[in-house]
């Protein structure tokens, strides 16, 4: 029996994000800068010859069972897999297939590191390692976009499905019509060690639905601060994507900390007061600046600190309800392989 797995990267959103969504970056350009990291979403299907199709999430604790079709109904559960195994077949075998595949992430869900999109695209990674579809890295990530946010409707932006195909440090620019453009950056080692060194990754222990948020900030693209906010976040991702290049940790950390600011004035609902009271517990015991990743309004926020006092805010962060998460920045995208 052939089974086939992948790995697929999440992403640490450092600056830009929002810009990224059409209702933005179709009038303005959007520019995002992410980098993957060491925690994962891991897929294993296995292909079977039972007529049967199984969707396993152990991490959410839900199993759903089907009898083969060329389409599967969307019914509120486990749509994402059958909108991908559904769009699949339309698109490229038109046949019914026979499987199981069981997927779990290394964070929680709602977490803000981007998962349901790397979740998207690490399964379409193992159908194209098992079907040998003539797909590559753009069109894996464009596919993503498309099933999450066209097909399943879900609010959001295009960044996580790039970040997640692509891999590493990414300078991406989004234009109308969905055209992307990804440039991986040739991040030096020092730099990338000193940034790992001085971020700490706090997860929150707040979960929470990124297209509620995104949602809502939507709404609040018409209003001309909003949008001045998001003009400034975009230039905050040019801005940051120089100062990490040339090494620059004073800009990148002071960018960091007014790109915060500028995510709160588009929405309120990013922030809240636990937030708020974390932020500035780090700030006061020697935090640079700090932001949350993605969305915004709970999961994961990262802060920059000074390495000589990175220790005693880790122990401070992990008395709190929420922990600090290790983790190491990682240059490979999804990857897939047959066993």
């Amino acid at each position: 029996m052939k089974t086939i797995r992948s790995m697929t990267p999440l992403r640490l959103g450092l600056a830009g994000g929002g810009t990224d969504i059409n209702l933005y970056c179709d009038n303005y350009t959007g520019y995002v800068l992410n980098a993957t990291i060491s925690k994962y979403i891991h897929c294993t299907l296995k292909v079977m010859d039972n007529d049967r199709i199984a969707f396993i999430s152990p991490d959410t604790n839900t199993k759903s069972e089907y009898k083969s079709a060329e389409s599967l109904e969307l019914d509120g559960k486990m749509d994402i897999y059958k909108s991908i195994y559904n769009r699949l077949v339309k698109d490229f075998i038109h046949k019914p297939l026979s499987f199981e595949l069981t997927t779990y992430s290394d964070v929680p869900s709602g977490s803000g590191l981007g998962g349901s999109s790397t979740l998207v695209v690490g399964i379409i990674k193992c159908f194209v390692e098992w079907l040998h579809l003539p797909l590559g890295e753009y069109d894996i990530a464009k596919l993503a976009y498309e099933i999450e946010r066209e097909d399943l409707g879900i609010v959001g932006g295009a960044q996580d499905q790039y970040a997640a195909t692509f891999g590493g440090f990414n300078f991406m620019e989004f234009y109308r019509d969905k055209r992307v453009i990804v440039n991986p950056l040739r991040i030096k080692n020092w730099i990338m060690n000193e940034l790992e060194e001085q971020i700490v990754l706090y997860f929150t222990n707040i979960t929470r639905e990124a297209k509620d948020i995104e949602e809502h900030k939507k709404g609040k693209l018409g209003d001309e601060k909003s949008l001045a906010a998001m003009h400034s976040i975009k230039q905050d991702a040019s801005d940051m994507k120089e100062a990490l290049l040339k090494g620059n940790f004073h800009s990148l950390a002071k960018i960091l900390g007014k790109s915060w600011q500028s995510k709160k004035i588009i929405s309120e609902i990013v922030t809240n007061d636990e937030l708020e009271r974390i932020y500035n517990l780090a700030i006061n015991n020697g935090a640079y600046s700090g932001k949350t990743s993605g969305a915004g309004a709970g999961g994961f926020m990262f802060f920059m600190v000074d390495p000589a006092k990175k220790y005693d805010l880790i122990k401070l962060l992990n008395q709190e309800q929420g922990y600090v998460e290790e983790f190491n920045f990682v240059k490979e995208g999804a990857k897939s392989w047959v066993i």
